[in-house]
C-alpha cells in the first residue's frame, strides 16, 4: 500500500495525494459509510473487512 508521501501525477497536470487519502481512510474506518467499506473490500483492502 502507498506510504503517506505518495503523490500521483494525473493527466492535465493535476495531482492526487494517494498516500494521505489511504491513511485517512484507514484511520477513520470506524466512521466510514458501509458502502465505502464494501467498495474498499472489493478493491482488495484487507483492513476494510
Amino acid at each position: 500500500m502507498p506510504g503517506r508521501a505518495v503523490v500521483e501525477r494525473l493527466p492535465k497536470g493535476s495531482e492526487h495525494r494517494t498516500g494521505i487519502w489511504y491513511a485517512n481512510q484507514k484511520a477513520r474506518r470506524d466512521r466510514l459509510d458501509p458502502a465505502r467499506l464494501t467498495a474498499l473490500v472489493h478493491l482488495g483492502i484487507d483492513w476494510a473487512r
